[in-house]
C-alpha cells in the first residue's frame, strides 16, 4: 500500500465518491470538503509526491475546509423554510369551510382554497361550522391548519 502509483488512482476515485455524496446530500456541504482534499491529494500524487505527503494534504486540506463551511451551515440551517413553495404556498390564504371541522384534536372537515378541496384541522381544536370564513396557519401533510377570521 506504499505504492504512489496506486495511491494517484485511490485519491481520484475517492473525489468521485466524494463528488457523488455530496451531490446526493445536497446543501449539507458535509462531504465537501473531503471531495476538495482528495482533489489536492490526487494533485499531489500525480506531481509525484509520497503517500505521506498526500495523506497530510488531505487531511489538513479537509480538515481547513470543514472548519471554514461551518458559518455557512449554521445561516443555511437558521434560514426558515420560505412560504410560497409548493403547499406551504397556502399559508395567510383565506379559505372557505365546506365541510364542518369538529371539535377536538385530529378532527378533520374541508376548506375550499381557490379551487382546491383541502383537509383542515382547527389550530386551537375548535369547531368552525361550514360557512365560515377561515385564514390557513399551517401545511402538515396533506391538511392545512386554519385558524377562525375574527369579525
Amino acid at each position: 500500500m506504499d505504492d504512489p502509483e496506486l495511491w494517484r488512482w485511490i485519491w481520484l476515485v475517492a473525489v468521485g465518491i466524494f463528488a457523488v455524496g455530496e451531490g446526493i446530500l445536497a446543501g449539507s456541504f458535509f462531504l465537501l470538503p473531503f471531495a476538495v482534499g482528495a482533489l489536492i491529494a490526487t494533485i499531489v500524487a500525480f506531481s509525484g509526491g509520497g503517500v505521506a505527503a498526500q495523506w497530510v494534504t488531505f487531511t489538513s486540506v479537509s480538515l481547513v475546509g470543514a472548519l471554514l463551511l461551518i458559518p455557512l451551515r449554521r445561516r443555511l440551517d437558521r434560514t426558515k423554510q420560505q412560504n410560497g413553495v409548493g403547499a406551504r404556498r397556502l399559508i395567510d390564504q383565506e379559505a372557505v369551510v365546506v365541510a364542518t371541522i369538529a371539535a377536538g384534536p385530529s378532527q378533520v372537515g374541508e376548506v375550499r382554497l381557490g379551487r382546491e378541496i383541502w383537509r383542515a384541522e382547527s389550530n386551537n381544536h375548535a369547531e368552525i361550522p361550514e360557512g365560515s370564513t377561515v385564514r390557513v396557519i399551517d401545511v402538515r401533510g396533506t391538511a392545512v391548519i386554519v385558524t377562525s377570521q375574527s369579525v
